[in-house]
């Protein structure tokens, strides 16, 4: 394991100014000419991409094509230029553990590990990517050919030891910040912990934590939250808020999806919703128990997927296989996810809607496995009878008008 206070003096490195690459066209998947056209004139950015998590696996780079391991990898550098995927948000990702004193400290560390492979990926790639930190940034980003790299945190468990490293983060890139995972954390209550509410939404901690963000000029993300926290957040934001990953409650009923007053809401205050092309939030999805122990017991002998090298995850997937052949259960497609996408448009409108499709975290669905399929989303955006215009403002130019406004709050607090 990296010590992360060298890791942390390594960063002055890693913050000096990167060069320029030439850009690439976009779109290997077979749609129509106008649907290219206007994909490749759109400044595409995903709220939600977990691949930071093979950054360290043995033998893995972001420049070389990874379709080969399936689920096990969904983004790399030739995929996102036939995609046309400008960039994104790499995510922070930290599991909740325990939250004694040794279970706070263990997420900080890992969460400032994950913030140097980030930084060290970057650096490693200085004509291919570059760190975004402004709306202004991207732009500028990708008129010079590269990849848009913002980076985010989802779960801000990190932070439960020593709330103030959240500047720290801030002055190394982060700029987006999800408040819990799957259980309730120090900051607020999760959507989906089996126990139910700890908080009723946010803890002193949580509000505290707005109040920070707020003033440095951090997104605020409300995906995988609860109700609560959700309303607590759009209460107390002097900036408009985003969910970074969340589908429609109206298309399938789950604890992870958003209802469509809720949306209206997000919305009126200015905020986006970034649609999750997770299968499980998109259709029913049966647990059958044989399954779920055939599948715990093979993660247990691969162990972390990051940790995997080429051979294991062959090997893995050859299993994993076999397990869905025995134990057969329904898989979401595209249908599925445009579903969720056009609802959500009719309700928010397209300039409060975007893409956040989990990439690496379990999204992508038949028809839209990977980032090369991208442009399939476009095409249907555009049979739906959105504009242009429309399709721009959702692959990215919400997103930036929200990040604008987050930097406008910021800067105004600091005139005070």
């Amino acid at each position: 394991m990296k010590q992360s206070l060298l890791a942390l003096g390594m960063l002055a490195v890693l913050s000096m100014p990167l060069y320029l690459s030439a850009p690439a066209a976009a779109g290997s998947v077979e749609v129509s000419k106008r649907a290219k056209q206007v994909h490749e004139a759109a400044l595409v950015i995903d709220t939600h991409l977990d691949t930071p998590a093979n950054f360290e696996r043995p033998g893995w780079s972001i420049l070389d094509r990874h379709d080969h391991d399936g689920d096990q990898s969904q983004v790399d550098l030739p995929r996102m230029k036939e995609g046309g995927l400008d960039g994104g948000f790499w995510v922070i990702y930290t599991g909740q553990g325990d939250r004694d004193d040794a279970g706070n400290r263990e997420a900080r560390d890992h969460g400032l590990i994950r913030l140097t492979e980030i930084r060290e990926m970057l650096a490693a790639n200085p004509t291919s990517f570059e760190l975004a930190r402004t709306a202004a940034d991207a732009k500028r980003i990708v008129a010079a050919g590269k990849r848009v790299s913002f980076i985010s945190m989802e779960n801000a468990s990190p932070l439960a030891s020593d709330p103030s490293l959240v500047s720290v983060y801030y002055d190394l890139g982060l700029r987006m910040l999800g408040i819990t995972h799957v259980k309730n954390n120090d900051f607020g209550d999760s959507s989906t912990d089996a126990k139910g509410p700890e908080w009723k939404g946010l803890s002193p901690k949580g509000k505290a934590l707005v109040a920070e963000a707020n003033r440095l000029g951090l997104i605020l993300d409300a995906s995988h939250a609860s109700d609560a926290v959700f309303d607590q957040l759009l209460e107390l934001s002097k900036a408009p808020i985003v969910l970074s990953h969340t589908s429609a409650d109206a298309e399938f009923d789950h604890p992870r999806n958003i209802d469509d007053a809720r949306i209206k809401r997000l919305a009126e205050k200015g905020g986006v919703i970034h649609v999750n092309a997770y299968g499980g939030y998109l259709i029913s999805i049966p647990k059958i128990p044989a399954r779920e122990a055939a599948l715990d017991a093979l993660s247990e002998k691969y162990g972390d997927e990051s940790s995997r090298d080429e051979a294991a995850i062959q090997a893995y997937l050859g299993e994993r296989a076999k397990i869905d052949q025995q134990f057969p259960v329904p898989r979401a497609n595209l249908d599925d996810y445009m579903r969720h996408l056009l609802h959500i448009l009719k309700v928010a409108g397209p300039q409060h809607v975007g893409i956040g499709a989990d990439w690496d975290g379990g999204g992508g669905v038949d028809g839209l496995e990977d980032v090369s399929a991208l442009p399939r989303i476009t095409e249907r955006l555009l049979a739906a009878g959105y504009s242009e215009a429309d399709i721009q403002d959702i692959w990215g130019g919400n997103l930036l008008r929200v990040l604008t406004q987050v930097e406008a709050v910021a800067e105004k607090s600091k005139q005070k």
